[in-house]
């Protein structure tokens, strides 16, 4: 009750009306302004400053900067992100935030929250998202399910695509190095009178490593191919009224191997992301509302050539996704955000058997659907102190009803000091795959989390230096796990659903639970025009908590307690640009036992840059420069001193 007494009280307060006060646009993939940093994974365009939780911007500029070819890479190197990949490019990536599960993390793509229903954890495969036409990217921190919903538990991904500023305008980047590896990146788009319009695409290519590290008998290249495709049109239909037409595709080939040995095996993944929009301003803006239609399909397919039947994995994915979402400014600094979503899944799995004797096997299907309502009121009651506070009520078919909370400041003062604070719940409903799979549980509660983290941020030398750090805690229940069957269990959920005679090896259940809390520390500072120098450090405690079980006050797989990242870079008189990068990363276990260690690693990287022109540049990079040996898997092998060299064009 004190929660929602809170958010009336607020409302409540807010009674003098401003003039010509216009509200933001309700869209995670609005168009940033240039003069400050928005964030837009706020689900309205937001200057960093008043964010009250932990944010990372990376714009244009710093993509470019970077050189990287995958999203991954770029933000691993951002606070409080840990990597694992099963090989090399194309295979299995796992995200994870705060230590977070890598399936309690949002990837939204220009709006559109994409996720794999048929996947087991409904999460996202980060393994084929390649930078492709990214202006920005955006990493917000911790539980985000107020306005994100089902699966924000460690915080959200936001990627939007470019769009046009010039009549014309175009822009590619080509390059080639190590193990045959090559891409190309093109887009062309315009504003001409009430059409916008971008059209981006890329292809990537490389012969690969064996995803089986060579120290465990791994021989042959596992190669790995991708092709996507992204656009935007956005066509003003009055003043006041403007159709939006956003979509994204990706196909990917990758080159896998068993756990243990080289096979020929592969796989294809295929992604399309499709999005319909009115935006209707209402009052002179000082409504905007914002109706949208978005769809997620998500196609994967395993091959063994050895086989009769070749083909020994089947699935698809499908979201529908029907939206409302508006912004209302009720006064000078008082702005309200509100919505409403309607989200419909469904899934297919099937293996079928290496034998053409076999028959196919019926496939496990399952659907779902979640109704939300979510409202959040941001306000500004004196200047440089920002609050909000807001509710969201899911109510999924399977999981039945969930009331969220989540509040927050940021005050910025006249020291150049912002203070943040927040706190937040978050939930993750039982995917389909766990409802309904051959190991399906159609009795699994809804995971549910709760967290709050305090950080400042200090700005000194008219910005050109800043320091902070941010405190973060997270609890997890109801985590939802994979509990085995022995061999001659009587256990009725040990045999396949509807059946008493046929053994399933296990099946999953709410059993565990996980904390999680730690320090994010990052620093930037430019001395002279031309040098930047910044760097982070995270320290991530994230451990099982579940009572009872071998496994209390163990670390959860794959999360290392300390990481580190490092850069510097100086832009020389004659247009050349150099800099070099470090990322440390402290040990950690592959397996929930601990008993697996995965020892720790340092990288180090160089990039070095040449303006030719104002739309022309040179660049090339060296990654792993020693050629370290190291696991973020184990038994799986990663890549070792890499060599790469382009050409870019911006007009």
């Amino acid at each position: 009750m004190l929660k929602y007494s809170f958010l009336i009280s607020l409302l409540l307060s807010t009674t003098a009306y401003a003039e010509e006060q216009e509200a933001p646009q309700p869209d995670a993939a609005a168009e940033a302004d240039a003069s400050t940093i928005l964030v837009t994974a706020t689900r309205i365009a937001t200057p960093a400053e008043k964010v009250p939780v932990s944010v990372t911007v990376l714009d244009k500029a710093a993509i470019d900067r970077s050189q990287d070819m995958g999203v991954t890479e770029l933000l691993q190197r951002t606070p409080g992100v840990s990597v694992s990949r099963n090989g090399g490019y194309g295979t299995a990536t796992s995200l994870r935030i705060r230590g977070a599960e890598a399936d309690q993390t949002v990837v939204v793509i220009d709006g559109v929250k994409l996720n794999d229903p048929s996947s087991a954890g409904g999460g996202y495969n980060f393994a084929n998202l390649l930078v492709g036409d990214a202006s920005r990217i955006e990493v917000l921190r911790g539980p985000q399910s107020i306005l994100w919903g089902s699966q924000a538990i460690g915080g959200v991904v936001n990627v939007v695509t470019a769009m046009p500023q010039k009549a014309i305008e175009g822009s590619f980047d080509v390059e080639a190095g190590s193990r045959e590896t090559a891409s190309a990146r093109a887009a062309v788009g315009g504003k001409q009178g009430a059409l916008s319009w971008r059209l981006g695409g890329q292809v990537f290519t490389t012969d690969g490593i064996s995803a089986i590290a060579p120290s465990f008998g791994g021989r042959e290249k596992d190669g790995y191919r991708n092709r996507n495709l992204s656009g935007r049109v956005e066509v003003a239909i009055t003043e006041n009224v403007t159709a939006d037409f956003r979509s994204y595709y990706s196909k990917g080939r990758t080159e896998i191997d068993s756990t243990s040995a080289d096979n020929p095996a592969y796989a294809l993944n295929r992604e399309f992301v499709g999005y319909a929009g009115l935006k209707i301003d209402l009052l002179d803006k000082r409504l905007r509302n914002r109706i949208a239609y978005g769809y997620t399909d998500t196609d994967r397919d395993n091959f063994d050539p050895r086989n009769q039947r070749t083909k020994t994995f089947d699935s698809a994915g499908k979201n529908e996704r029907f939206e409302y979402q508006g912004s209302f400014a009720i006064a000078d600094g008082w702005t309200a955000l509100f919505g409403a979503e309607n989200e419909r899944s469904r899934f297919r799995s099937v293996s079928p058997p290496a034998s053409l004797a076999t028959p196919i096997p019926a496939a496990a299907r399952g659907k779902a659907e979640i109704t939300s309502f979510y409202g959040q009121l941001l306000a500004e009651p004196i200047a440089g102190l920002s609050l909000n506070v807001g509710l969201r009520n899911d109510d999924h078919s399977r999981a039945g009803n969930k009331t969220l909370f989540s509040a927050g400041g940021a005050w910025s003062l006249p020291t150049g000091t912002i203070i943040r604070a927040a706190y937040g719940e978050g939930f993750k409903a039982p995917t389909l795959y766990q409802l309904f799979s051959e190991f399906g549980n159609q009795a699994l509660a809804p995971e549910e989390a709760d967290g709050w983290e305090a950080g400042v941020e200090q700005k000194l030398m008219d910005g050109k230096l800043s320091f902070g750090a941010t405190y973060f805690e997270r609890t997890t229940t109801n985590q939802i796990v994979f509990n085995s069957c022995t061999a001659t269990s009587t256990l009725p959920i040990c045999f396949q659903p509807g059946s008493t005679t046929i053994r399933r090896s296990g099946y999953y259940l709410n059993v565990a639970r996980a904390e999680a809390h730690g320090i994010e520390a990052q620093a930037s500072l430019q001395p002279i025009e031309g040098l930047i120098i910044d760097g982070n450090y995270s320290w991530t405690v994230a451990e099982d908590r579940s009572k009872g079980t071998t496994t209390f006050g163990k670390w959860l797989p794959r999360r290392p307690r300390n990481q580190a990242n490092g850069s510097i870079s100086y832009r020389w008189p004659m247009g050349l640009t150099t800099g070099g990068a470090i990322r440390w990363s402290g040990h950690s276990f592959d397996n929930a036992s601990n008993a697996q260690r995965l020892d720790g690693y340092t990288l180090v990287d160089l990039r070095a840059e040449l303006e030719l022109s104002e739309q022309f540049r040179l660049f090339a990079r060296v990654e792993n420069l020693f050629d370290k040996d190291y696991m973020t898997a184990f038994r799986y092998g990663t890549l070792g001193r890499s060599i790469y060299a382009g050409f870019r064009g911006r007009f």
